[in-house]
């Protein structure tokens, strides 16, 4: 249910555990050299060695890797089980603006989900840009979800599945949502529910992000424009609903589960979407968080405990 309390968005409604990671993260990334100095290869190395914004999370002894074939190649899916039989399976999409990240840098999140859920995961390391710019990464996530498909209850015993992820991952997972109604003919395009968080849905920017500023709290205003920036090629309209689902006709989909901070320079494009998804017809609900930076549930805190018992609150309850 989408509901809009504006108490969630008063200053007095931050925990105090909040504003202080906040704190840290902000004199952290402001003392830190700006990664756009530097090419997308080393940003990538720094981050997996634990030095970017988020903290580098131990690898799951759970986790195995995959290879499927797609339009573009070989793609790596990095698979958690659970002990006991899997109740359904979720595929994740890990966010990093489409140019940084990887399928085993939240090993940590994703094995919350399994124990919280019952669900496997399969996280998918799709390519990035600029190296690989637009359509590739979105036709490696469609290649993995129509694999899933397939595989689902052979390879996992279930055939409930759920398809989510972070930020741009999050955008990832509503493309592919989007694919397989328009390009596969799935009812509900397949899935039963997407776990959609701090998602950006519109590369032509919402107003917070456009607003936002320069305030490193994760995620800045020249941070959105610079990663669409190297994901798009020239001539791409970032206002295409292949690009952009917010601007996509979203009838048909599955319940959706929208988490953003109200800290969040993506605050409006979880707002909007879940705003469309349920005017298009669609359950719809939205987890706001106060004070929450970009994807805090990256870092360990009381919000992230929480958020991360919704979410899997949400998986476990689909049909």
């Amino acid at each position: 249910m989408i509901t809009l309390d504006p108490a969630l968005f008063a200053a007095e409604a931050v925990p105090e555990e909040t504003a202080a990671l906040n704190a840290r993260i902000t004199a952290a990334l402001a003392a830190g050299a700006d990664k756009w100095s530097f090419p997308p290869a080393y940003v990538r190395a720094v981050r997996a060695a634990g030095k970017g914004p988020f903290p580098l999370q131990p690898p799951d002894p759970r986790a195995t890797t995959e290879v499927i074939e797609g339009p573009h190649g070989a793609i790596p899916l990095r698979i958690f089980t659970p002990t006991a039989p899997a109740t359904g399976v979720y595929l994740h999409i890990h966010g990093g603006g489409w140019v940084l990240g990887a399928a085993d840098q939240q090993d940590g999140l994703l094995g919350a989900i399994v124990d919280g859920s019952g669900y496997a995961v399969v996280s998918v390391d799709y390519r990035l840009a600029p190296e690989h710019p637009y359509p590739q990464g979105p036709d490696d996530c469609e290649a993995a979800a129509l694999w899933l498909l397939g595989a689902a209850k052979s390879r996992f015993g279930t055939e409930r599945l759920a398809i989510g992820g972070e930020s741009a991952g999050a955008n990832l997972a509503a493309v592919t949502l989007l694919r397989l109604r328009d390009r596969q003919g799935l009812t509900c395009a397949g899935f039963a529910g997407a776990n959609l968080v701090a998602g950006c849905f519109d590369l032509t920017l919402t107003p917070s992000a456009r607003r936002y500023g320069e305030t490193p709290l994760v995620l800045t205003t020249r941070d959105i424009r610079l990663f669409a920036r190297l994901y798009l090629a020239e001539g791409d309209d970032p206002a295409d609903p292949d690009v952009s689902p917010l601007h996509a006709d979203l009838a048909g989909l599955p319940p959706a589960l929208f988490t953003v901070g109200t800290a969040d320079a993506l605050l409006d494009d979880s707002l909007f979407m879940a705003a469309r998804w349920a005017a298009a017809g669609n359950p719809a609900d939205l987890d706001l968080v106060p004070g929450g930076a970009h994807v805090f549930q990256m870092f360990d805190s009381a919000a992230t405990t929480a958020s991360l018992a919704r979410m899997t609150a949400f998986l476990r309850d689909l049909a």
